[in-house]
This record gives C-alpha cells, sequence and structure tokens, in this order.
C-alpha cells in the first residue's frame, strides 16, 4: 500500500481555478502563498479559449513559483465517497481531493461529509487525501490528524 505522504515537490495548499472565480482568479493567484498549487478547471471552455487562459494563468504561477496542474492530469482525483477514492487510487493519482467536507458555495445545500465522515472514508486510503469543500486553513490543520495532506479551496483565496 501507498503512503499517505504528498509528492515531493507538491504543494499542501491548492487553489481550485474555476469559471465562478471569474476575474477574482487574478485576485486569488496573487494571495496564493508561493510554492501553493493551482488546479486549472474550466473544462466547459473552448478549446482554444481554455489554452489562452492556461497559458495566462501558467505565466502567473511561473512568476509566483506555484505549482499549476490541469484538472485533467490523471496525478489529481476528486472523489466524493469511498469507491471514488479507491478508483483513484487504482488509476495511480498521486493526490486524491476529497469532498465536500464542508459547506461550500461551489456547491448550495449539498450534503457535506464532516470531519468524522472524512477521517472515516480516507482511513487506511492507500493514497494522499486532500481536504475540499468549504476548507481554510484553519480547518485544514483539524482534519490533518485524520490523514489530510493537502487542502484545497476557491473562496478562502479570494476573500
Amino acid at each position: 500500500m501507498r503512503t499517505r505522504h504528498l509528492p515531493v515537490d507538491w504543494p499542501v495548499a491548492w487553489l481550485f481555478a474555476e469559471p465562478r472565480l471569474g476575474e477574482a482568479l487574478w485576485i486569488a493567484l496573487d494571495r496564493l502563498p508561493r510554492g501553493a498549487g493551482v488546479v486549472f478547471g474550466h473544462v466547459d471552455l473552448a478549446p482554444a479559449a481554455r489554452r489562452r487562459l492556461f497559458a495566462r494563468v501558467a505565466l502567473v504561477a511561473a512568476r509566483r513559483r506555484l505549482v499549476l496542474v490541469d484538472s485533467r492530469d490523471p496525478r489529481i482525483a476528486k472523489a466524493h465517497d469511498r469507491a471514488e477514492i479507491v478508483a483513484a487510487r487504482r488509476r495511480g493519482a498521486c493526490l486524491v481531493f476529497v469532498s465536500p467536507v464542508f459547506a461550500t458555495a461551489s456547491h448550495p445545500g449539498a450534503p457535506v461529509l464532516g470531519r468524522v465522515r472524512y477521517g472515516l472514508m480516507v482511513r487506511g486510503a492507500g493514497v494522499p487525501v486532500a481536504a475540499l469543500g468549504g476548507m481554510t486553513a484553519r480547518r485544514f490543520e483539524t482534519l490533518r490528524p485524520l490523514g489530510a495532506v493537502a487542502w484545497g479551496a476557491i473562496d478562502a483565496w479570494t476573500g
């Protein structure tokens, strides 16, 4: 079984760059600590528009020494239940973002895991797991003892 540690060069804190950010994307990128990660989504954009936006984000990421990963990169995955964590591990994911841990503006009204269910879901996952959904740095610290090795957010970087 694999270790619960992040790949060596991967950050603990991540921004999920999604369309709902709009122009706040640039504010969020500036607020990220150096060395943080960016998961670039925008999968509904036309391919040419997505490539152009990715290139702009890549310039900022390079300047700020951020780790930029395409959301379609097989090294990362999102999971909402144990079966999806197992599937991600079998596909060879290096990091699985488990969500939603807390209430999130991305999915208003969706049921959340909370700390206890998150901890139970990720126990023995065999792949490094990150927390996503209503996350802040403070909330992440409460999830570390339960197995979280990283965290991702949108609103934590814009407000």
